[in-house]
């Protein structure tokens, strides 16, 4: 299978898997849980999203070892990471926008009433909740929680990719043990080089990034970065 590289707006044909600086979180740190949800039907589109073959978090290796820090540090005091999404090919983003634009069927009721109840579907572009590009493709961006060493998720105010302003990691509305799980969560990722999107209290990206300019568009998939 090809593998699309695009670089700025460039689309160009290259090899067939990922470059050598992309890696399997799982041989990295298998203690992070990982629950890949555009890989499986739990998500806001209500099925499997293009280009995900596998239930498997790909990243640049950099962004792999500083996630491995930051799970040392949590294990420390009694929480996990679990990641929802990591590497994302830009087919996936492609879909997310025809999805988005209506051109993939009607709406799923029960992934809107799970993920964006209270916005239209014919708004997700246009407010900001998807977009053409995405800092996932280009390998040192993921999504990600906090659970209890029992494998129970932590109270974090929103679900994930829940599209509504609730979900700012700042919202003053989210109080409590909420508020506290989001900046422990913040805070442990800020120590080990991830900067938080601020309007996704899940969504994080490592810096300096290993590849800033490049997205890239092989399948989420082990045989990816694997000679």
């Amino acid at each position: 299978m090809a593998m699309t590289v695009v670089v700025g707006v460039l689309a160009v044909l290259a090899g067939g898997a990922a470059p050598p600086g992309f890696v399997a979180l799982r041989e990295v740190d298998p203690s992070v849980r990982q629950d890949m949800r555009y890989a499986g039907a739990r998500n806001f589109t209500g099925g499997v999203v293009d280009g995900y073959e596998e239930p498997v978090c790909l990243l640049a290796r950099p962004a792999a070892e500083a996630l491995r820090r930051a799970q040392r540090r949590l294990l420390r005091q009694g929480y996990s990471l679990r990641v929802y999404d990591c590497y994302r090919p830009q087919r996936a983003v492609d879909r997310f926008v025809r999805w988005a634009r209506g051109e993939d069927g009607p709406d799923d009721r029960e992934a809107k009433a799970e993920f964006y109840p209270h916005v239209e579907r014919s708004r997700l572009i246009p407010d900001g909740y998807i977009a053409a590009k995405s800092g996932h493709s280009r390998g040192s961006t993921l999504d990600v929680t906090l659970e209890d060493l029992s494998g129970r998720e932590v109270d974090m105010g929103t679900r994930f990719d829940f599209f509504d302003p609730l979900s700012h990691t700042d919202d003053p509305r989210v109080t409590g043990a909420a508020r506290t799980n989001r900046q422990l969560l913040k805070g442990v990722l800020a120590e080990e080089g991830f900067g938080n999107l601020p309007e996704e209290w899940w969504h994080f990206t490592y810096r300096p990034e290993a590849y800033p300019d490049t997205y890239f568009d092989f399948p989420v998939a082990v045989a990816s970065v694997r000679p």
